[in-house]
């Protein structure tokens, strides 16, 4: 029987990176964007609660697909095993990529010759 896959999705939402764990991860079908889905987080039947993962949890509540822009994605692990998801702070002198990854075709707006 074949193993399934988990991946670790860090990512950068408002200030602050998320590390999340997902089954699917791929390139979805929006140019610039990672889509995840099916979120995995643990078991509500475990004595000991995390905070900062029910925190997160409780976000992506109801949310069946994300689509994260790609210059906000820091890291895609394939993992063997699910970690606890939470929020931190970002720390760091990271800066966005000053120019856009997609040029728009000939003879549309914002297309530089």
């Amino acid at each position: 029987m074949a193993s399934q896959h988990i991946f670790k999705v860090l990512f950068v939402n408002q200030g602050k990176v998320y590390e999340v764990y997902a089954r699917k991860v791929s390139h979805g079908g929006m140019p610039g964007f990672v889509e995840v889905e099916e979120l995995v987080f643990g078991e509500r039947s475990t004595v000991v609660l995390d905070p900062g993962e029910e925190r997160i949890k409780a976000e992506f509540a109801g949310v069946k697909r994300s689509f994260l822009p790609l210059h906000l994605v820091l890291r895609i692990d394939e993992v063997t095993k699910r970690g606890a998801s939470k929020i931190s702070q970002f720390e760091g002198n990271v800066a966005q990529f000053p120019t856009s990854l997609f040029t728009p075709p000939a003879g549309e707006p914002g297309h530089k010759s």
